[in-house]
């Protein structure tokens, strides 16, 4: 299957400056074989290492820092003849051994001329402890489960995909039944590669739903595997409150996780969740100003990696499909903006905060920054569009541009309403489809 990744990888290996690449993600998001296909098509030919299984290679590199030696020791491990910038290297599971991590300062400094991809399935973990870590020696790339429009190429619906990213409104909504099926599928499915290679191969949801369910016991074996027993309880609680907590909460509520819950207890687990990718957080803002990351306080809510993982926790069954929207509406619409955060995380290259006003009286899903400023977004499960928090935003803050998204059609409207002094106000309205999420800067910035 194509992944859009691909990209950021040619522009690394053209880079004159390039570096050894992280290559980042949550466990079977696809990174070792994007690593190997990238080989594949761009080089003469391909060094891989995998470190949990090669402790030859292991005791290489904790035995020498020496980088002719190391680049010796991997030509005959591999049995690869190695040719400056003509083989790629590929260190993977690279968390399992330290010192291969702190070598790549030095592959950096005396042997630029060899591209090295490190990829790790508890990479962003082993990186959070900062030991040995080559500071300002690599570049890294982060890989999320498939986007929808990669989705739509992976399931030999290639031609809608470019239809989206040619922005063929007129064409789109003509197609648009065709689009809301796929994207109820997408919302069971999800993106997880081995999920996607599920339906290709058998089209049948229970294989689907057999491969996220093994995928689960295996984030939660990892928990076993590599933290101390005393936070693995802990972990387990906050990763099985994540359903609940979406559809219940506009914030992560901490008492919904165990009664009397601490913060000091349970920030450890959080951490080591967000930073195992398999956890994503969107802060709440105080004002809805550039940059949003200055502006942002204590509230948070929590996303798990994919919404098809998502519905597998929350025991959704493949029934919903066959009912129009249902799925859209499932759990309060925690399914719709679980896709709409996973859209602007992977696709959109955003990071999505919400606005919460005083004692909840109103909420914003999501704030963008562009170019242009902050600008709110509604995600909506329904036709219904109904937006008294919009209103009330921009009786606040009088935005130029607002946005929604959901099953209606795209459209550019004014939208009217009157400040807190009583003054009438319009701005820019835009309604792009829950499908078109991923065109959603590219209209917010012509």
């Amino acid at each position: 299957m194509k992944r859009d990744a691909i990209k950021k990888l040619e522009e690394w290996r053209k880079s004159p400056r390039r570096k050894p690449l992280l290559l980042l993600g949550a466990r079977q998001v696809g990174k070792t074989w994007l690593a190997k296909e990238f080989g594949k098509a761009q080089y003469r030919n391909v060094a891989y290492v995998r470190f949990d299984e090669s402790s030859a290679m292991r005791e290489a590199f904790e035995r020498s820092s020496d980088v002719k030696q190391l680049l010796a020791d991997i030509q005959l491990s591999c049995g690869v003849e190695l040719h400056p910038d003509e083989t790629l290297i590929i260190l993977d599971e690279i968390q399992e051994c330290s010192a291969a991590l702190s070598s790549l300062k030095f592959f950096c400094e005396e042997a630029p001329e060899y591209p090295i991809i490190a990829a790790g399935s508890l990479l962003g973990v082993e990186l959070h402890r900062g030991v040995g870590f080559p500071v300002g020696k690599v570049n890294r790339v982060m890989l999320y489960p498939l986007t929808f429009t990669e989705f739509l190429t992976a399931t030999d619906h290639e031609r809608y995909a470019e239809l989206l990213r040619k922005r063929d409104w007129e064409t789109i909504t003509h197609f648009q039944s065709v689009y809301e099926n796929l994207l109820r599928y997408y919302f069971y499915i999800g993106g997880m590669p081995e999920a996607v290679k599920a339906y290709v191969e058998t089209g049948q949801f229970v294989q689907v739903r057999q491969v996220q369910m093994n995928l689960l016991a295996d984030y939660r074996a990892d928990f076993s595997r590599h933290v101390p027993e005393p936070e693995v309880g802990r972990l387990c609680d906050v990763w099985d409150s994540i359903p609940t907590q979406l559809s219940d909460n506009k914030r992560f509520i901490l008492a919904d996780i165990v009664r009397g819950a601490k913060s000091s207890v349970y920030r450890a687990p959080i951490t080591w969740l967000q930073e195992a990718g398999l956890l994503h957080a969107a802060y709440n803002v105080r004002q809805p100003q550039l940059p949003l990351s200055g502006y942002r306080d204590e509230q948070f809510r929590l996303f798990p990696l994919d919404v098809g993982l998502l519905a597998a926790q929350a025991g959704l069954a493949s029934a919903v499909l066959v009912e129009k929207n249902a799925v859209f509406r499932q759990f309060k619409g925690a399914l719709t903006e679980q896709y709409v955060f996973q859209q602007l995380l992977a696709e959109c290259g955003q990071q999505p905060y919400f606005w919460l006003a005083d004692r909840a009286q109103a909420e914003i899903d999501f704030l963008l920054e562009t170019d242009r400023g902050v600008v709110p977004l509604e995600a909506k499960a329904e036709l219904n569009l109904r937006a008294k928090s919009l209103r009330s935003f921009c009786q606040r803050y009088r935005p130029t541009k607002i946005a929604r998204t959901s099953m209606h059609s795209y459209g550019v409207s004014s939208y009217s309403y009157s400040d807190t002094d009583g003054n009438a106000r319009s701005c820019s309205l835009l309604d792009i489809p829950l499908f078109a999420i991923s065109q959603l800067l590219a209209e917010l910035t012509d």
